[in-house]
């Protein structure tokens, strides 16, 4: 995946939230942009203790080559 891929999606107005597939099968829930921050060949992709911008938990450098796709997630049921 390119960079500008990627920011497409964090730059989105609205943002929505979105699903990070990587080839490995493992998933990445992203669910608001500071969640990411990409650089030329890799992503840092980080966790919150609450929502951002407070402090984060974790933090995980993934390459661009090993997203597989992105899709949005699905919008809650109203009832």
């Amino acid at each position: 995946m390119r960079p500008d891929d990627l920011l497409e999606w964090i730059h989105a107005v609205p943002f929505q939230p979105f699903r990070i597939y990587l080839n490995s099968g493992r998933t990445y829930e992203i669910r608001h942009p500071e969640m990411l921050r990409v650089g030329r060949s890799t992503v840092h992709i980080f966790s919150f203790y609450g929502d951002p911008p407070g402090p984060y938990e974790t933090v995980e450098m993934v390459s661009l080559l090993l997203i597989e796709r992105i899709e949005p997630l699905a919008s809650p049921i109203r009832s």
